[in-house]
Order: structure tokens, then C-alpha cells, then sequence
């Protein structure tokens, strides 16, 4: 064989390993609404701790932005849930899962950096889970959910990087 024939062939099946590991980590509906409630929970926790205890009036109307944007994000998601009659968890399991994604945040003069780097960090994983999530879901509501709420994450991910980058 040929050395293009075998390259392509490698190409090709390492392409092919690729969509079936993006199908291997897609969530059920039901786990997919109960992560992401559990991730906006502690998105809207962190960022109301982060209200009370910056002194900036950036971070402050950041953190405004955050808990409005995730408080509707998880009322849509407890919508879908409910019309698609799906199993979640109950709001105490997915309170305790987000405590536990909480990220670790320090006082002093450093808190408004480990607030906004944190924010990084918990939208790039909010955003690529969503994406995975729409790409594999067969569920028309999850999918109309994405194209909702990715526009508005996206917003805070350019918001976090750009206070990150101001500490």
C-alpha cells in the first residue's frame, strides 16, 4: 500500500475515533440538566460572594451579569426537565454538587484575580459542555437551550478574560 493510501487511512480512523469519543461522553438529558443546574449553582453562589466582597464596580456589574444570565439558564433548564417528564435530581443533591465545584477563592487584594480566573475556567467548561451537548443530543429543547444560552456564556467569557487580564 501506498504511503498516501495509509495516511489517509490513519486520518480516517483516527477521525472516526474521534466522533466516537465525543458520542462516549455525552450526557442523558437528565444528567446533562442536573450537571449544568449543578455548575450554574455555583456560578450564581460565587459570583454573589464575589459581589459582597469586591470593592471594583467592574467586578460587581460582572457578577450582576453572572447570577441574572445563570439563575435564567436554570429555570429553563428545570422547564425542559419538567416538560420532557425527566428523572433529576433533587435541589439538595444538586446544591451539594455545586459546593463541591465552588472554586476555592481567597481574600485580600488577590480575590478579585482568583475570582476572574476562576470565572475563566468555569465558563470554558460551561461552554464546551453545552457544545458537546447540542452537537450529540436528539432532544430539539436541549438544542433550542444551546443556542440560548452559548451567546450569553461566550459574553462572560470575554467579560472574565478581560478582568482577569485588568488584575
Amino acid at each position: 500500500m501506498s504511503r498516501m493510501a495509509t495516511r489517509v487511512r490513519n486520518i480516517s480512523f483516527i477521525s472516526l475515533l474521534g466522533l466516537f469519543a465525543s458520542s462516549a461522553f455525552a450526557q442523558s438529558p437528565a444528567d446533562f440538566i442536573n450537571d449544568a443546574s449543578a455548575k450554574g449553582m455555583a456560578d450564581i453562589e460565587a459570583s454573589r460572594l464575589a459581589h459582597g466582597k469586591t470593592e471594583s464596580r467592574e467586578v460587581k456589574d460582572y457578577t450582576i451579569t453572572v447570577i441574572n444570565d445563570r439563575t435564567t439558564a436554570n429555570q429553563h433548564l428545570a422547564k425542559i426537565a419538567k416538560k420532557l417528564d425527566l428523572p433529576v435530581a433533587p435541589r439538595e443533591v444538586v446544591a451539594d454538587k455545586a459546593k463541591e465545584l465552588m472554586p476555592e477563592v481567597k481574600d485580600g487584594a488577590t480575590f478579585d484575580q482568583a475570582y476572574a480566573a476562576s470565572q475563566v475556567k468555569a465558563t470554558e467548561d460551561a461552554i464546551k459542555q453545552i457544545e458537546l451537548e447540542a452537537q450529540t443530543t436528539d432532544v430539539p429543547e436541549i438544542k433550542a437551550f444551546a443556542d440560548e444560552t452559548l451567546p450569553k456564556l461566550q459574553s462572560h467569557l470575554e467579560k472574565a478574560r478581560a478582568l482577569q487580564a485588568s488584575r
